[in-house]
């Protein structure tokens, strides 16, 4: 058996030998895999038929069935919640904000709007007293704001969070003592007088005007409240408070209405600081004021009850809805404060800000929903739309376009249905992604339905569609099922709902292509048997292709072989219809004799093989055969014609070769540097659209005012009073960490513990003051001060409930010992007394303390004893120490800091103390601990998956090796692009890295699938598997591309960087990897064929016919095998153009024999009978 001659080596004339004098045999080694890939191709080739059998049916129930998924979007619930969408469910990040919310409720104690102020003029100071009066301008506007909703009024003083209001027993004195409360603002406006004018507060004496801050006389307003309620901690308000001098600086911050406990320090109010050397501020670029407002809960439970709300059902959804309709108004106003030629400019953001961005962030765009689908039925009826009628396909890419619009439909209603939240991944991304990938299929399926060999039975034609296609789609199909399922190992709730509703989709999809779509061709295969128009179906053709049988002439003198009694010849004529007449005119050539097949070095030793071995991708045997007829180049041009004639000889050169290694390695080398350029994390300033007042104010506080507010959470679980030294040195270790903001060196750590210890050293100094003076005795505490008084109380206690006083400790024990410690058995008790009587600083420690400690007021008049019994408070589940962090601009600073707060944590669970980290920095940042990690561990394991997959349904190890080489590649190189376009690794780019292996596959496992069915050389086969991939994979990609595109157009950067560009480049390496690279590879270390053919040692070939007397004469070699010495007399011409896929064909038992007594003498074109038209049905 001699070799084939490789690719380039074949001699110009060679023709092939016939394929009957070639046997084929399987190679010993494959036999088990083709037998079973046959059995496999049984079954698709049984439900292809089926499918035209029942193709109304089909069609019918497979609507049926995907429309009433489809009402399953009626359900959908779009999440919009950071914290559901971004904390990985179980993790100890979940586990801790579940138990803070079990301690604490839903919502946080309040909700922050804040007013930035930034210079037109970029680097300008703002420290100037214009720049502070344009301050105060904007400050005011946004204060006096008013929303007017279920018929009440509603201002900041009555929405606003106000710290440590007291607790007073006479309730009318509270009232008016919480209305004249000061709101919490911090603004650097509160080192000056003019920071007073914000608060809005007021309060009602009879005979005098409404008492406000602006004309509030302190010592007045005492004196005259002084004989109804003791205000001994309101008094101590008013005498901390200082009036703001207009002298004084900003240097070292600002006080709030109390300097012992609000001071304000210079990172919350001005951002871009420059100082001398000496550390005096000299000057800033920014300036900053953060309202407070209660929480709806708050609100609500404030106003519950009230006089103002009974009338109106108040309830804490309408609490919610007052706070965001001022939220709104706020924002409105604050950022129309400044007239348009201001030197300063304001930046004006609040928490229902954030939510309106989620939720437009969350919307379908509808009109690029819409304009995405049309775009594509417009480019699926232009390419599938041909002159012909009968080869046409523009119905078929119109209704395979829908059917995948409506599998997606489907799709996503079937996760509505099994409760999978949507979010802004899902709308904005999904349906196009989806969309994208859907259609390659569908090309595939009509591509290869067009080419179905010459003879196969018009009852067979969607099975051997299914037959030759079937394992490219499964293949592909649970590829990327399987890829999305791995992507879902992302612990992120939002990424992982996305890839859980993109593997959903994508298996709607695969039914909808495997099942339904099949019926849609056997419909366009009727459609075309009984030639009607492509589209407008109702209408026949006027130029329609016809079969015309031509009953053959005597053969008189003419030489036929011997041993061959009868013949047929196919020849060739030109058909075309006449504008003016409507008239089919046919031409026959000048010669018409049979010619071998032009030398052709890509398809002449190529085997179409039958049965079990059939090309999967649709190989055309029938091109082999056709006469040299030969039409216009730009008539015959196509994709495939590309492929066989240009791109292959090219791309299989060795030198060709050469350098297509050398390229990929290069892009390879520089795709690994990349790789190192890529930076971990995902800024809000991404998600919100840019030129956007939003995204104006992100980018300043990103800039100037980069503070975050975290907690140490202390836990229940362990004693409290006996741990006190191990809660201060986690407060120090805590305080360590280089992103922290230390306190001023004039004031105490803000911490619960530190504020009870220091205020009971206050006390206790008082009531050594008064016990010395002889105001305080044994038995009697009433002439000393308060502060003395409450000393006295908790010195005698004992914390045994049976014997709960003892006197006897008023001179043996002090309140906190010589180590600065509590002690134990007084915990309780005074924090009971604590937190009672210091509202102010336990306000500003933001201890949040659970279970809350009971309320006990402290009566210094009391004469039955019953005040002296303290109820000690119950042992605390929950507390935290705040912090502010600073410094925090990339991704690396909020891991350095995660890790340094988990070790301090650590270290303290070692001392029996429980404690976490709380905060927005360990809630979203905390992933990219183990992120890298993760996506590593997910591409490993898709990889692995990918090849199991291929190498079962390829049945070829070393096949499904190399696609999973190329797969790797392709992901190393997206990786490393992403790093030189600056796109940072964050989880939606993890979920795409890791997904691109499966829509990697798309471009490959065609190319590997027709090379490894193929015969010949590996450059051989290389080629004809270009040849028949090249058109449906270019198809597919350009879909992608098309349903990708609008994308493009979306309001969101973030979608446009995340998405649209890295899918993109997906796309494209993708097509170059599967077309380029991969063939390359198969052609130097592709497996060995399935199939090979023998060849003689010296083969004879049908020699080219000479026309002799204008007749036809027929040569054939002596070694011609028996089986050709039957044939049929009659001779059929094919019109051109001719019968395609779909239009009908006899089949050879069907073809009318030629019988000499029934031929008339007649010549040429005079005894023609065309196929009627098709019976209506």
């Amino acid at each position: 058996m001699a070799r084939p001659p490789p690719l380039g080596e074949l001699p110009p004339g060679y023709t092939p030998p016939a394929r009957s004098a070639a046997p084929q045999i399987l190679a010993g080694s494959l036999q088990a895999p083709l037998w079973l890939r046959a059995y496999f191709q049984g079954l698709l080739f049984s439900l292809g038929c089926g499918i035209q059998r029942h193709c109304g049916k089909v069609l019918f129930l497979g609507l049926l069935a995907f429309g009433a998924l489809a009402l399953g979007l009626r359900v959908a619930i779009i999440e919009t919640d950071l914290e559901q969408l971004w904390v990985e469910a179980g993790s100890r990040v979940s586990q801790e904000l579940q138990y803070t919310k079990e301690k604490l409720g839903e919502e946080a104690a309040y909700t922050s709007q804040m007013l930035i102020q930034t210079p037109r003029q970029e680097g300008e100071n703002v420290l100037t007293p214009e720049a502070l009066g344009l301050h105060l301008q904007a400050a005011l506007t946004a204060s006096k704001v008013q929303v007017s909703l279920y018929g009440k009024s509603w201002d900041l003083n009555k929405i606003c969070y106000k710290s440590g209001v007291p607790l007073i027993e006479n309730g009318m004195i509270e009232r008016m003592i919480e209305k004249l409360f000061p709101c919490v603002i911090l603004t650097p406006l509160d080192c000056f007088w003019e920071g007073a004018k914000l608060q809005g507060g007021s309060a009602y004496l009879p005979g005098r005007p409404d008492i406000q801050w602006t004309n509030l006389d302190p010592e007045q307003l005492l004196e005259e409240l002084g004989p109804f309620a003791s205000l001994e901690s309101f008094r101590e308000l008013l005498d901390k408070a200082q009036a703001p001098n207009v002298a004084q600086e900003l240097s070292g911050g600002c006080h709030g209405f109390s300097h012992k406990f609000m001071h304000w320090q210079e990172e919350l109010l001005l951002g871009g600081m420059a100082r001398d050397p000496q550390g005096q501020l000299l000057r800033a670029e920014a300036l900053q004021s953060t309202f407070l407002l209660m929480s709806p809960r708050q609100l609500y439970e404030h106003f519950r009850g009230d006089y103002q709300t009974h009338d109106i059902g108040w309830s804490e959804e309408q609490a919610g809805t007052v706070l965001q309709a001022w939220q709104r108004r706020f924002v409105q106003l604050a950022q129309e404060a400044l007239p348009g030629n201001a030197s300063q400019q304001i930046h004006a953001f609040s928490s229902t800000t954030l939510d309106d961005i989620l939720h437009a962030f969350s919307e379908v765009s509808a009109a690029r929903v819409v304009g995405g689908y049309l775009l594509m039925l417009a480019y699926a009826c232009v390419t599938m739309l041909r002159w012909d009628c009968a080869q046409s396909q523009g119905a078929v890419g119109l209704a395979g376009v829908l059917l995948v619009a409506l599998a997606v439909a489907s799709g996503l209603g079937l996760c509505a249905l099994l409760g999978i939240a949507f979010n802004a991944a899902t709308t904005q991304v999904l349906p196009f992604l989806a969309l994208g990938i859907g259609v390659d299929d569908i090309f595939l399926l009509a591509h290869a339905f067009t080419e179905a060999p010459p003879g196969t039975p018009l009852q067979e034609r969607t099975g051997e569609c299914l037959q030759r296609t079937g394992t490219s789609v499964a293949l592909t199909s649970i590829n990327n099922m399987v890829a999305f399922f791995m992507a879902a190992l992302v612990p992120i709730p939002a990424l992982r709902a996305f890839s859980l509703q993109a593997a959903v989709v994508v298996g709607c999809n695969f039914a909808a292509v495997m099942l339904v779509f099949p019926a849609v061709l056997s419909l366009d295969l009727h459609r075309r048997h009984c030639q009607r128009l492509d589209v407008l179906c109702c209408f026949s053709s006027p130029c329609s292709a016809r079969v015309i049988q031509i009953l053959p002439q005597e053969l008189g003198d003419r030489t036929v072989p011997v041993g061959i009694a009868h013949l047929t010849a196919t020849v060739q004529a030109f058909a075309h219809c006449e504008a003016s007449s409507q008239h089919v005119v046919t031409i026959l050539p000048p010669q018409a004799h049979l010619v071998p097949p032009p030398s052709d070095p890509l398809a002449s030793e190529l085997f179409s093989p039958g049965g079990s071995t059939r090309d999967l991708l649709g190989q055309e045997e029938g091109t082999r055969q056709k006469a040299a007829c030969k039409s216009l180049p730009c008539a015959r041009w196509n994709l495939a014609h590309f492929a066989r004639s240009q791109f292959a000889p090219l791309l299989l050169q060795s030198h060709t070769k050469a350098m297509v290694l050398v390229l990929f390695g290069a892009l390879l080398g520089l795709s690994l540097y990349g790789s190192t350029l890529v930076q971990d994390g995902l800024a809000l300033t991404d998600v919100v659209p840019r030129g956007t007042k939003e995204h104006a104010f992100l980018s300043a506080q990103l800039r100037y005012f980069s503070l975050y507010e975290v907690a140490l959470v202390t836990q229940g679980g362990f004693d409290y009073a006996h741990s006190q030294r191990a809660l201060f040195d986690l407060h120090q270790r805590f305080s360590s960490l280089k992103a922290v903001l230390p306190p001023p060196a004039t004031q105490a750590p803000r911490t619960w513990l530190h504020y009870y210890r220091n205020w009971l050293q206050g006390i206790q100094a008082a009531f050594d003051q008064d016990w010395a003076s002889g105001r305080i005795t044994h038995h009697s505490y009433r002439n000393g001060s308060e502060d003395g008084a409450l000393a006295y109380k908790l010195l005698i206690q004992t914390g045994n409930a049976q014997e709960p006083l003892d006197f006897s400790q008023l001179t043996t024990r002090k309140l906190v010992d010589k180590d600065g410690l509590i002690p134990p058995e007084l915990f309780y008790v005074g924090l009971t007394v604590w937190v009672s009587s210091d509202p102010l600083g336990l306000a500003a420690s933001q201890a949040n303390f659970y279970p809350p400690p009971p309320e006990w007021l402290h009566d210094k008049y009391d004469t039955t004893g019953e005040n002296l019994r303290i109820p000690a408070a119950q042992p605390l589940e929950f507390a935290q120490f705040p912090f502010l962090l600073h410094g925090l601009q990339k991704t690396a600073d909020f891991v350095e800091t995660i890790e340094g707060a988990r070790a301090a944590c650590a270290e303290a669970g070692q001392a029996g103390v429980r404690a976490y980290p709380s905060g927005s920095p360990f809630l979203f940042w905390e992933q990219y601990l183990g992120l890298r990690r993760c996506f590593l561990l997910a591409v490993c394991i898709l990889l692995v998956c990918t090849f199991l997959v291929c190498a079962l349904l390829l049945l070829n190890p070393w096949a499904a090796s190399l696609i999973v080489l190329v797969l790797a590649v392709m992901t190393v190189e997206l990786f490393g692009i992403m790093g030189f376009l600056g796109i940072k690794l964050s989880a939606i780019p993890v979920v795409i890295l890791v997904a691109s292996v499966g829509i990697g596959v798309e471009f490959t496992v065609h190319v590997a699938l027709g090379f490894l069915t193929s015969q010949g050389s590996r450059n051989l086969r290389a080629a004809r598997a270009l040849e028949h991939t090249l058109a449906p994979v270019t198809d597919g990609a350009v879909s992608t591309l098309l349903g990708l595109l609008m994308l493009a157009g979306s309001n969101f950067d973030f979608i446009v960087r995340y998405f649209f560009v890295v899918l993109t480049v997906l796309t494209l390496l993708g097509l170059l990897h599967g077309l380029v690279l991969l063939p390359v590879l198969l052609s130097i270390l592709g497996p060995p064929p399935e199939v090979v053919q023998m060849y003689k040692e010296s083969p004879e070939v049908l020699s080219p016919p000479a026309a002799q007397g204008g007749g036809l004469r027929w040569g054939v070699a002596p070694t011609l095998p028996q089986s050709f010495a039957r044939v049929t007399t009659s001779m059929t011409v094919a019109l051109r153009p001719p019968p395609l896929p779909g239009a009908y064909i006899h089949p050879a038992s069907e073809e009318p024999t030629w019988s000499p007594a029934a031929t008339p003498a007649a010549s040429g074109s005079s005894n023609l009978s065309s196929r009627g038209p098709c019976p209506a049905t």
